[in-house]
Order: C-alpha cells, then sequence, then structure tokens
C-alpha cells in the first residue's frame, strides 16, 4: 500500500479528476494506494493508466455522472468510464472482480503517476475469462 506520492499524501477520502474538472469522484482509499498495476490487455495498452481498485463503494461521483460515458467490448463484463469531453479514462468496473473498480492512480488529485516506482504489468492479453474450459 501507498500512503503517499512524492510530497502528497493519500488521505481516506481523496478526490479524482478527469483533465478538464467535469468529473469528480471521491474514493475511499483508507489503505491508500493499494496494488497500483498496469495491463498489457487491448484497451489498457492504449489508455496507459496505472490502475488499483477499491470495492465498488469505494468510488461515488460528486459531479460530472452526465458527463461520463461508457464503452464496453468483448465480454461486456467490464466497464469503462471516460469523460466525454476531455475523454480522460476515469474507472472501471473490473473485469476479473465485478466487485471492484479499477480507477486511474493519475486522476487522483496531486498525484504524479510516474513517482510510482516498481508498477508491476498484469497479463491481460491471455485473461482467464478468454480461456476455454478444458
Amino acid at each position: 500500500m501507498i500512503k503517499q506520492v512524492g510530497k502528497t499524501a493519500i488521505n481516506p477520502k481523496h478526490l479524482a479528476t478527469c483533465h478538464c474538472g467535469a468529473v469528480v469522484l471521491e474514493l475511499d482509499l483508507p489503505d491508500g494506494i493499494v496494488d497500483p498495476r498496469r495491463c498489457d490487455c487491448s484497451i489498457c495498452r492504449r489508455k496507459g493508466a496505472i490502475v488499483a481498485s477499491v470495492p465498488l463503494s469505494g468510488i461515488r461521483i460528486i459531479q460530472g455522472q452526465d458527463a461520463l460515458r461508457l464503452y464496453q467490448f468483448n465480454t461486456m463484463t467490464a466497464k469503462h468510464y471516460f469523460c466525454s469531453i476531455c475523454g480522460i479514462y476515469t474507472h472501471h468496473q473490473r473485469r476479473s472482480n465485478p466487485e471492484q473498480y479499477g480507477y486511474n492512480v493519475g486522476c487522483l488529485e496531486g498525484v504524479n503517476p510516474f513517482e510510482i516506482e516498481n508498477v508491476p504489468t498484469n497479463d491481460g492479453v491471455n485473461h482467464p475469462a478468454d480461456r476455454s474450459a478444458l
């Protein structure tokens, strides 16, 4: 768990915003940023975000519900949300654990995700849900 990134302390309730500020989320991060990671699946390769997760109850939309757009593909399980004005990915309901939201660490107020060292990359290309039953 990461309780501080650079000079920014991660608050138990921390705001996250898109680039233009139309979308504002409040995240419950009592343990800081837990398990930050990248993924190499087709969408994550393109968006390039470092993500971490919270339970579904761990994100509250403070502002901009009307600006959020939903994108789904493949199994239609994951729900990817982005700002319709600036295009920034803010969060997604996870495919591998639909009881959690993944969120864009770069959207956390005051956080530069490039200051987080040794971020692992998950194998999203060979996602377990894509494997056929043996």
